[in-house]
């Protein structure tokens, strides 16, 4: 039994239709990525489970007790919902303990002490307890925020984009702790985020949201490997789109006969969407492919590559890419996905 479920939610605001009857179930304990683009409807979904919007229509349900709907909502304080902001809206005067202690007042003082306490060492904040908010860099203030979300030991925790004001090298590293504190606690957790890369390396499962509809929802693996759309190949990673026809079973393109990762009807003719990843490149001086550009990355390169009838642009392991000017014959690793044309 799903510990949220989203049924047929929607919410305007005048003519603008934002969340457009979006179903989506979210487990205990699971932590599910909404990823969509700027616009997609994913701060307002985060403020309609929070209670801060008003629904047009639907339902919201969390532990089985309905908390919104178009006939009425429960207040916010009272649904059981931590919330990380995205600025994540530390008390300026408070120090850190006091910042993860602020939702606790009802306890007795030598439970909120050692409730704080377990915290500030979950999420690694030992010897930071009596700094302000201003003496703690991007990091530690966005764990404050965290651990003051899940003081209460809320039934859900949602996180608005959390990691946008890091910088590239500390979003890494902040998403391992974020994910290993919610871990800890045992917490059940929604994220949204526009970022691919962070949806795929943090969750559980990821819901694809587009214009205010969950298009997909699926493990990472499942909708990096399987997209639903052509859109959601693109917006996920380099896709080298290339035109197809199936035949005989195969998907006859300029880059040769592919084998169908889904179902294909005889004769449809579509887009065949292939990773640059799962372009192999081997080395040959025979080879009818030349390496036209290169981008070095070092852990991997980026290449560029003129083949017979089109260019592709394929990812290859840094220190052995293959060198501008080389030629090379070009290999389409496994199966590939295919778009039939509407």
């Amino acid at each position: 039994m799903a510990l949220l479920a989203l049924k047929s939610l929607s919410c305007s605001f005048g003519a603008n239709l934002v969340i457009d009857s979006l179903d989506l179930e979210v487990r205990e304990k699971e932590l599910v990525s909404v990823l969509g683009s700027s616009g997609a409807g994913k701060s307002t979904l985060l403020r309609l489970i929070a209670g801060f919007d008003q629904i047009d229509d639907g339902e919201i349900w969390l532990d089985g007790k309905l908390i919104g709907s178009s006939s009425g909502q429960l207040e916010p304080e009272r649904r059981s919902i931590g919330i990380v902001p995205q600025d994540y809206a530390l008390f300026p005067h408070l120090s850190v303990s006091q910042n993860i202690g602020f939702g606790l007042g009802k306890l007795p003082a030598v439970e909120r002490s050692a409730r704080v306490s377990e915290l500030i060492r979950l999420a690694r904040l030992e010897g930071y307890e009596d700094r302000r908010p201003d003496q703690l860099s991007g990091g530690q203030a966005q764990r404050v925020a965290l651990a003051r979300a899940l003081a209460s030991r809320p039934k859900l925790v949602l996180l608005d984009e959390p990691f946008s004001a890091l910088d590239a090298e500390l979003r890494a590293e902040m998403r391992t702790d974020v994910r290993n504190l919610l871990r800890a606690e045992g917490a059940t957790a929604i994220l949204v985020t526009h970022d691919q890369e962070e949806a795929l390396s943090i969750a559980d499962k990821v819901a694809v949201l587009r214009d205010g509809k969950i298009i997909q929802v699926g493990s990472p693996a499942d909708i990096y490997n399987s997209p639903a759309d052509l859109k959601i190949a693109t917006f996920l990673g380099d896709s080298v789109l290339v035109d197809g026809v199936v035949a005989g079973g195969k998907i006859e393109t300029d880059l040769g006969k592919l084998t169908p990762l889904n179902q294909v009807a005889e004769g449809s003719r579509g887009k065949v969407a292939i990773r640059s990843e799962n372009f192999y490149l081997q080395p040959n001086p025979n080879g009818d492919s030349e390496v036209i550009g290169r981008v070095f990355f070092g852990h991997d390169a980026v290449l560029e590559v003129q083949t017979p009838k089109l260019k592709i642009k394929a990812r290859s392991n840094g220190p052995f890419a293959p060198e501008v000017g080389m030629r090379v014959t070009v290999w389409v690793r496994g199966s590939v996905n295919f778009y039939p044309f509407d």
